[in-house]
């Protein structure tokens, strides 16, 4: 019986391969504008005049036993060339239980403390905050919020700067993520990676075509209309789920290239594994909450939409008869591709090609060769430049007879072959790492030549941890848990790094 299923499998294969390739066949077209936006982000960004107006905004600092940075962000705030007096500086210490609440006190933050141990995400410490603000101030008392983590770090101008673009109407806006401990070891060289990364292939291209770019945690400024009635967003990955529901109610999110701050990035692989195993998480988490009504966004509009707050009405008709129904129409194009993007970049693709390499080019694929047998079998793969390029010198073959053994090997050539695609896409993706190295010189901290090269050999795994951990987060339960910052690292250290480079 067992063989016969084997057999009935097996013959199936052809069609179960053709299906693998449509699949294949889809992801690459509703991929493909991604290229587009590697090569937009190597030159164009979307740039800001100068504000006529200086804005009225809160600060909002979550914090949970960050003693050791928290002055370090505090100083950096006052040192801003904004007008502190329109700048109101919260602190909220969840859960702590050393110094950060005295620390943040002494160093001119309005400091409140909450104690719930039970829920003890990110999420709800910004809720715990907005609710005491609504008592003692109002919440609608601020035109905008930022948003940091304790331990960053801003340059003396990034208030200004995010204000040139909440001057120019934009109601959410993210900013550039630098790394304040880029060099501190190989694991912190891949965040810094990753977010620059991220600047060049999704910020600036998105910003310049008035989509919507991705919240990504801390640095970045909202309108107070997104918390008339409060901060509703408690997941693991609140970022996630506030960015879906900006793109839902039809919100651009842009990004200033020219507001910076730094952020600290783990330094152990412990540390690492942990944090990306609570992203991944919170990924699948937004996908499952927010993907449907994003789907149905791109075809419907907000005709469907449920989100957790509704934005204020925007209407054209003063624009004119003709003109305001132009702009009507270029508004939903506009709305319809951002929620297009923000979907595409919530779906779990590494999910989607783990199961069909598993159930087609695995398991059905060795039935398929117990079946068949093996018939000169080349050992490398031609699906990558790796393969297209050892094929030149050698090119092994394997042949069995149908059978178990046919079975056997088939699944463990299935196995070689896609380590063998990894291996080449490994190298590859080293060469992402020289280009941002090049690309983001001047803006980057002083590394060592040799640092260099191994932070570009080792940066490859950012994406691997990124894969393995959402296949886990599929099965494991996350809870939110305290990332470590012990950075010394000041604003003033950076400026005097910066002085020096440009001396030299």
């Amino acid at each position: 019986m067992l063989e016969h299923l084997i057999t009935t499998i097996g013959n199936a294969y052809p069609s179960y391969q053709a299906v693998y390739a449509m699949i294949g066949s889809v992801m690459t077209v509703l991929f493909f504008y991604k290229k587009i936006y590697k090569i937009m982000g190597i030159f164009f960004t979307r740039k800001f005049k100068p504000a006529k107006h200086n804005h009225k905004y809160a600060i909002l600092i979550p914090a949970r036993n960050e003693e050791a940075v928290i002055a370090n962000l505090l100083d950096s705030i006052h040192k801003q060339d904004y007008d502190m007096s329109l700048v109101t500086v919260f602190v909220v210490a969840d859960n702590c239980t050393d110094r950060t609440a005295e620390i943040a006190r002494k160093c001119g933050a309005i400091c409140y403390e909450r104690f719930d141990d039970e829920h003890r995400t990110k999420g709800y410490a910004l809720q715990f905050l907005f609710e005491r603000i609504e008592e003692d101030y109002g919440r609608m008392s601020f035109e905008g919020y930022f948003i940091f983590d304790a331990d960053n770090l801003l340059k003396e101008d990034y208030i200004s700067r995010m204000n040139d673009s909440f001057d120019a109407g934009c109601k959410l806006i993210t900013s550039y993520r630098n790394s304040k401990n880029f060099s501190e070891s190989w694991v912190a060289s891949t965040y810094a990676l990753h977010w620059l990364r991220s600047i060049r292939t999704n910020h600036r291209p998105r910003s310049v075509l008035r989509l919507a770019t991705n919240i990504q945690g801390t640095g970045f400024l909202f309108t107070n209309e997104i918390v008339r009635d409060g901060w509703k967003y408690t997941s693991l990955t609140e970022d996630r789920a506030l960015t879906a529901d900006a793109v839902a109610q039809g919100f651009e999110i842009t990004y200033n290239d020219k507001a910076v701050f730094y952020d600290e990035q783990p330094v152990s692989v412990k540390v690492a594994l942990r944090q990306r195993l609570r992203w991944s998480r919170g990924h699948l988490e937004a996908f499952v909450e927010t993907g449907p009504y994003l789907f149905l966004n791109i075809f419907f509009g907000k005709l469907l939409v449920k989100t957790k707050w509704k934005r204020e009405t925007v209407s054209f008709k003063d624009k004119g008869p003709v003109k305001g129904t132009l702009l009507a129409l270029l508004e939903s194009i506009r709305h319809r591709a951002a929620s297009f993007d923000t979907l595409v970049q919530l779906t779990p693709v590494s999910l989607i090609n783990i199961v069909r390499w598993l159930l087609i080019s695995f398991f059905i694929y060795g039935c398929a060769c117990y079946v068949n047998g093996i018939d000169d079998l080349s050992w490398i793969t031609t699906g990558s430049w790796l393969g297209k390029l050892l094929r030149n010198f050698i090119n092994p073959l394997l042949q069995v007879d149908s059978g178990w053994q046919a079975l056997g090997l088939g699944l463990l050539m299935a196995f070689w072959r896609r380590l063998f695609y990894r291996i080449a896409d490994y190298l590859e993706n080293c060469l992402t790492a020289v280009y941002l190295f090049i690309i983001e010189y001047k803006r980057m901290i002083r590394i060592p030549l040799r640092k260099k090269i191994l932070y570009c050999l080792t940066w490859p795994t950012f994406d691997i941890i990124g894969r393995w951990t959402i296949y886990l987060a599929v099965f494991k339960k996350v809870s939110w848990k305290t990332i470590p910052h012990q950075s010394q690292v000041t604003i003033d250290d950076i400026r005097q790094e910066t002085v020096q480079r440009k001396a030299v």
